[in-house]
Order: C-alpha cells, then structure tokens, then sequence
C-alpha cells in the first residue's frame, strides 16, 4: 500500500489527535469550545507579535484600550519587546517587555494578556527571578514594578494591573530554582 504522505501537516498536532484522547468523552459543545479556544490562542500570538513590531519601531497606538496602552507605555518607558530570559535550559522564558535601569538598579516587566481568563503576577515574578540569575542581581539588591495589560473585566478592573513584589515574594523563586540547579544539574557554583 501506498500511504498519502500528507506533508502539509509536518510538525502540526491535531486538535483532536490519538494522543490527546481525551475530546472522545467531550459533547459538541465542548468541542466547538476547544477549537475557539484555539483560535483566541492564535489571536492572541498574532496581537503579541504586532505589539513587540510596534514597540520595536516605536509605533504610539490611538485608543486607550488595554493594546494600546501596553504599546505606548513601553514604548513611553523604552522598554524592549520579546526579551528571552535564561538561566540554563530548565528555566526560561520570553518577557513581553522589560527594562532595567542599571543606574536606579530597577527592573520593569510588563506583560500582555489577551485572555478574558483572570490573571496572576507569578508568571512576571518568575520572568525578574531569570533575570536576576542570567545577569547576575540578587533580588534584594534591585526594585522593580511589574504591569499585566488585560481587557478589563468586573474582578479585575484596574488598567494597567501594577504590581510591585517584596523580596519576600521573588527570593523564595530564586531559591527554589538554585537549589533545583545545585541538586538535579550539579552546578554548585550557584548561590543567593
């Protein structure tokens, strides 16, 4: 038998494949769900890559939406779009802008989201924990301020959402990430 070689679906996954079985149990609704889902997905990676081409050519947006307000203000702040953060091959991520002010030694992140889902500032405090490992600062040494840009919605108003961590928020993260490195990777050169 001649199998179809299907080449336009090289390193594509189904939605609903095999190994993700678990959509035989799902009602239509669900289904259709899951393919909106997706598609808001795909909004949102797409709305992510023009706000950092628009940061990057500093492109100020009208409106006063959350899209524009993320553009402008890193924009306004000379913020960099897209940043990755590592600090070896285990823990690392992609800030959607960030700045450090080395003179003031102070760090903003902002992040923007582009679900209706609530969100929380874990994910940011883990993105200053990578930077602080990769260049070097030890979290009590710098400040730093850190915005999720999100539709507003009735739990969560405020826009931008700002958050400004205690060291005792960001030095438990460091911790546990140095002391997975010392242990599972070996690399005890590594210390708070």
């Amino acid at each position: 038998m001649n199998f179809n070689q299907h080449s336009e679906l090289e390193g594509r996954h189904a939605i609903f494949s095999g190994s993700q079985y678990a959509w035989i149990n799902y009602s239509e609704e669900k289904m259709i769900e899951t393919v909106e889902n997706l598609s808001a997905q795909e909004l949102g990676t797409e709305l992510h890559d023009l706000a950092a081409k628009c940061i990057k050519h500093r492109r100020k947006q009208k409106g006063s939406d959350y899209f524009s307000q993320y553009v402008n203000d890193a924009i306004g702040f000379g913020m960099t779009p897209e940043v990755p953060l590592k600090f070896n091959d285990y823990f690392f991520g992609f800030a959607d802008s960030i700045k450090f002010d080395e003179r003031k030694m102070f760090l903003r992140i902002h992040d923007l989201k582009t679900g209706a889902t609530p969100t929380h500032f874990q994910q940011l405090m883990i993105y200053a924990t990578f930077f602080c490992l990769e260049y070097h600062f030890k979290p009590r040494d710098i400040e730093m301020e850190l915005r999720i840009y999100q539709n507003p919605t009735e739990k969560q108003p405020d826009l931008p959402r700002i958050y400004i961590p205690g060291i005792d928020e960001i030095v438990p993260i460091y911790d546990k990430v140095i002391s997975f490195t010392n242990r599972y990777l070996g690399n005890n050169h590594v210390t708070i």
